[in-house]
């Protein structure tokens, strides 16, 4: 009994052995050098498990995300909430990609060689909008085109809804429930090998480039925190002029899910404190609190979409591939819809980037290299994933006449009132 709670004890977590990996990796291959380049083959296995169930488990995420919304709420209340996620989601992609441009945090390294690279064709502006669309479902999962599996998740998952309003069947949605919690599962079961394809690929790029490969990290971790606070900044000064609230009390009252967020690295370990501040500190009504926020938590990722339009930017410098801007577009679009249904499993969003990399020409190596530092990129980007839900509860909750300012002021107990 002694020694099983001794192995419990010093068991490592998926995070803690994937830094490991990171670091053992680094150092493996800066000191055998080139040599090491064989053991990319272990890294690049561990990619392909990842993207062989992608489509499907953003299909599914995104279908059950849209489609469990109550019918009665898609209406006007439905549209205010999908305009602001989808404007705090733009805003957050934007800044993700200008900051990427500005600070350029691949640049600067010799080119490294990929066993695959992409090259997707030349497109017009005119073109890259029509491609949005699919023509063909299976196609576009069998080629990897994920905002065209996204639009399609989108539309069938209406589609879903509005029957559970005809006939009250939610067997579909049920089924779809148990699908998604099998790909789930398999998807954590292969993320247990992530540290060995991790060290596989940072000893490769490590053997190549040595320890310089350091900088860019700083760099995009730099830039993944500026952006984050530039996201907040304007989301707390919107919310503000929005309700008339002073910008620097509302940011106070933040303060406790922002540290739950940032140390827990979980939107859904940070939901019941959102919700709980939502209507106790914010003065969001019960009503607008149980729809926004739980469906923010999966339909909205201000903070994800930083990183999918960083990450995107920074692997395209890394390998020294120029960016159009037809491509560009595609990175803000894609980092929109892509946080239509955002994956609770450990590295998720990572999982999400590497299935976008064929859409977007990107070798899917460069996804090692974020990994590294992901747990810290975490830490950062889970902070507006979470706070930008409370205060798009809050704008909402002032124009449905749902906001009680005296519980914000803290003039009356949230207790002993009706929100």
């Amino acid at each position: 009994m002694e020694q099983d709670k001794s192995n419990r004890k010093f068991k490592l977590s998926l995070t803690h052995s994937i830094l490991i990996a990171t670091v053992l990796g680094i150092i493996v291959g800066y000191l055998v050098g080139p040599a090491i380049a064989p053991i990319k083959i272990f890294g690049d296995i561990f990619l392909r498990l990842i993207q062989m169930s992608v489509p499907l488990i953003i299909l599914g995420a995104v279908l059950e995300a849209v489609g469990q919304i109550n019918p009665k709420e898609l209406g006007k209340l439905g549209f205010k909430m999908f305009v602001w996620f989808s404007v705090s989601t733009v805003i957050a992609a934007v800044i993700g990609l200008a900051l990427a441009f500005t600070i350029q945090p691949g640049v600067g390294l010799p080119p490294m060689e990929t066993v695959n690279p992409v090259q997707p064709p030349t497109q017009t502006i005119a073109q890259v909008i029509l491609n949005f669309f699919p023509v063909n479902i299976v196609d576009s999962m069998a080629k990897g085109s994920m905002i065209q599996v996204i639009v399609f998740a989108i539309v069938l998952g209406i589609a879903v809804s509005v029957n559970m309003r005809d006939d009250g069947d939610r067997s579909l949605l049920n089924g779809l429930r148990v699908f998604n919690k099998s790909l789930l599962t398999m998807i954590k079961v292969i993320m247990k090998t992530a540290p060995l394809g991790v060290f596989s690929l940072m000893a490769w790029v490590s053997g190549s480039l040595g320890f310089n490969i350091i900088i860019p990290l700083i760099k995009y971790l730099g830039g993944i925190s500026l952006g984050v606070v530039i996201v907040m900044v304007l989301m707390i000064a919107i919310t503000a002029a929005y309700v008339r609230v002073n910008p620097f009390k509302l940011a106070a009252k933040l303060g406790n899910m922002t540290l739950v967020a940032a140390t827990t690295t979980s939107s859904a370990i940070s939901l019941p404190v959102k919700m709980e501040d939502s209507e106790n500190k914010l003065g969001v009504s019960k009503k607008i609190s149980n729809l926004v926020n739980p469906l923010g938590m999966v339909l909205n990722s201000a903070g994800q979409a930083i990183f999918l339009s960083m990450g995107s930017i920074m692997i395209a410098q890394f390998f020294h591939i120029d960016m159009t801007l037809g491509r560009t577009i595609q990175v803000v679009a894609i980092s929109t819809l892509a946080c239509m249904g955002t994956l609770a499993v450990p590295g998720g969003a990572l999982i999400i980037l590497a299935s976008l990399m064929p859409t977007l020409g990107l070798p899917a190596e460069g996804i090692a290299i974020l990994a590294s530092v992901d747990w810290f990129r975490g830490m950062i980007t889970t902070i507006p994933n979470v706070d930008c839900d409370a205060l798009i509860a809050l704008i909402i909750a002032k124009g449905e006449g749902e906001f009680n300012r005296d519980i914000f002021d803290g003039k009356v107990d949230p207790t002993k009132c009706d929100a």
